[in-house]
């Protein structure tokens, strides 16, 4: 009785409070049905676990910060941001500088003893653990569950016999050794892994580039779940032993088979009050990152799951494209948040920047409609490109076909030459369009760099004088990778401004769009970019 008034009491909260609807993407398309992906933007190597009023997930967050993002759910199927578990990222002062493709990789989300946990590897300084009685927070500061370069992916088990495991792999950058799966025994409070870890699996002649363990047990038999083959072009594969310590022996679940879904793995199994099996995982689509789906499982009566749909009767299966609900859950219509009006005192939880944020970054005026104020500011480095930048205010693309409009002003310190503001595509190969304070004067200007995360340099593309500070910016995304920038000075009538480009995804993370101020060097003062808004639209 208690689960159930809970659940109802975060459905009513969801259902008064707005839920934000994009116009971009929709899982929910009507009629009891969904279709895949169920979130279009990049949350890799997700992870859900079933809370006392609903569903919640966390995902792969790398360098971004906020970090761990939670997302919540009454369906499976419709998702929205509700918290992040990692407001900082530790070691502080070693995330103070932008560290691509490193930090947070490959969460497990599980809901323990009345308490959500979530453990993740960092490859550079070992598994870490938080815990919250409440998944909105506030969640307690890192312990280090087991400390040393390479652990990556852990997953824990509470046994019945007061026993805990954890099952991790090796990142093969930094241990010089990948493709099996280890086990440690661990304190029942979660809290430090003990005894001496041991390989419980090799996966390099069948199961290459093994990783991303998910530990389960069902019907007395431990699972783990584990995906194959490279990122986007694996498959995922189940363990399954009768003693942690195994042997254990190993099962193709899904792979893509005649489905578009390219490498469809690395997620979690997740059973409903009705007694439905579904499991939540991502597809590397390149520059937009790594997409979730949600495909039905079953098991065979040999024990097995299967996952998607078994067409031939192999048991493995592939993956959906659309599909029933989930039975029985009740469903409130909502999206991950993307626009902003930046009417609020705090930022919108879709927001990230690419390190620990400052405080001098960024100021926020609710009142009035909104706007939100980002600071020049170049204290990193100084940096040579913005792939070396932390504070860029960036958000996931959303979709493959989208647009992002913001009106901004920029207001250049007086006389201070190289200060610059606008709209940022950022990834690998990145584009930016920018006001700019010049020897000339106030130029509007675009600029793309390719091989960023390789040192390359910004590339003037296009400059023009202006006569007003205030315009509207403007990108838009075609099929997942091609950018053309545009403005206004109405926000009517948009002119395209510069080439088109090709954006490239992150280190291990997809391309973000956002905004951005800067300058060339340090002063006493600093100039600002003012935005709005940020509207994502069709």
């Amino acid at each position: 009785m208690k689960k159930l008034m809970l659940f109802c009491l975060a459905l009513a909260t969801l259902t008064l409070n707005a839920q934000y609807v994009s116009s971009v993407w929709k899982a929910d398309i009507g009629g009891g049905k969904y279709q895949n992906p169920i979130i279009y933007a990049d949350y890799s190597d997700p992870s859900v676990c079933a809370g006392p009023d609903g569903y919640y997930m966390t995902a792969s967050s790398f360098n971004c910060v906020p970090g761990l993002p939670i997302l919540y759910s009454t369906d499976l199927v419709n998702w929205t941001i509700i918290s992040h578990a990692l407001p900082v990222q530790y070691p502080e002062d070693h995330f103070t500088l932008p560290q691509h493709g490193n930090g947070v990789w490959a969460p497990a989300i599980r809901y323990h003893n009345d308490e959500f946990y979530i453990y993740w590897g960092d490859p550079d300084f070992g598994i870490y653990m938080v815990k919250a009685k409440d998944a909105r927070g506030p969640w307690s500061k890192p312990v280090m569950v087991k400390e040393g370069k390479g652990f990556i992916d852990p997953s824990p088990l509470w046994d019945e016999d007061g026993k805990a495991w954890l099952a991790f792999a090796f990142a093969g950058s930094r241990r010089g050794l990948k493709s099996v799966l280890l086990m440690t025994e661990m304190t029942y409070d979660g809290t430090q892994a003990i005894g001496q870890a041991r390989i419980i699996y090799d996966g390099h002649e069948e199961n290459p580039t093994i990783e991303g363990t998910k530990l389960y047990k069902y019907k007395g038999r431990y699972y783990n779940f584990s995906p194959s083959g490279g990122v986007a072009t694996g498959w995922q594969e189940v363990l399954r032993a009768d003693h942690p310590w195994g042997p254990w022996e190993a099962k193709t679940v899904m792979a893509q088979g005649n489905s578009p879904v390219n490498g469809p793995h690395q997620g979690c199994w997740v059973r409903t009050p009705e007694g439905e099996d579904w499991f939540i995982h991502f597809q590397d689509v390149g520059p937009v990152g790594r997409i979730i789906h949600l495909n039905p499982m079953t098991w065979t009566e040999d024990g097995w799951p299967v996952i998607g749909v078994d067409k031939d009767g192999d048991g493995v299966g592939e993956p959906v494209m659309k599909y029933n609900k989930p039975k029985g859950l009740k469903s409130v219509v909502c999206t991950p948040q993307e626009s902003d009006e930046f009417d609020q005192v705090a930022l919108g939880l879709q927001w990230q920047w690419h390190g620990n944020v400052q405080p001098e970054w960024y100021y926020i005026d609710p009142r009035d409609g909104g706007r939100i104020r980002l600071f020049a500011d170049d204290w990193h480095a100084p940096a040579q490109t913005l792939w070396d930048a932390t504070n860029l205010l960036m958000q996931k693309i959303p979709a493959p076909d989208m647009k992002a409009t913001s009106l901004v002003k920029f207001v250049p310190r007086a006389k201070t030459i190289g200060e610059r503001g606008g709209l940022v595509v950022m990834g690998m190969d990145y584009g930016v369009l920018s006001l700019e304070q010049t020897a000339e004067g106030l130029m509007l200007t675009q600029r793309i760099c390719k091989k960023a995360d390789r040192g390359g340099k910004e590339e003037l593309i296009a400059s023009q004088p202006m006569t007003t500070n205030k315009i509207y910016m403007r990108v838009a995304i075609k099929n997942g990778n091609q950018c053309q920038f545009y403005y206004s000075e109405d926000g009517k009538k948009y002119q395209a401004f510069g080439k088109p480009f090709e954006i490239r995804e992150g280190k291990w993370i997809g391309a973000k769009v956002g905004l951005y101020c800067s300058r060339a060097k340090s002063t006493n003062d600093s100039g600002w970019l003012e935005a709005e808004n940020f509207i994502i639209s069709k």
